[in-house]
């Protein structure tokens, strides 16, 4: 079983930035991929970024390739979405996920807010 709670949304002007962060606890880190998906009212949950859980291989939304970084820092069993240059767009529920083969888990969310 694992426990994701994520934090560091907020409201942001265009252009701004944001960390989000996610952090793990109740198994082993480690051996999950992490993965940030978002929200946006009215429409589908989409996949942002990812990060493997050996080696740290990444992949990205085209939306947001450029402008968001995805880490993971595994002593701390913590994943994080550094968020640049943000767009209105990019206001959404952001959620983290943590999978392997058999299982996936999922955070509350938290809310990002693009506005001027």
């Amino acid at each position: 079983q694992v426990q994701l709670v994520e934090s560091g949304g907020g409201l942001v002007q265009p252009g701004g930035s944001l960390r989000l962060s996610c952090a793990a606890s109740g198994s082993t880190f480690s051996s999950y991929a992490m993965r940030w998906y978002r929200q946006a009212p009215g429409k589908e949950r989409e996949f942002v970024a990812r990060i493997i859980n050996a080696g740290g291989s990444t992949a990205y939304a085209d939306s947001v390739k450029g402008r968001f970084t995805i880490s993971r820092d595994n002593a701390k069993s913590t994943v994080y979405l550094q968020m640049n240059s943000l767009k209105f767009e990019d206001t959404a529920v952001y959620y983290c996920s943590a999978n392997n083969p058999l299982v996936t888990y999922w955070g509350q969310g938290t809310q990002v807010t693009v506005s001027s």
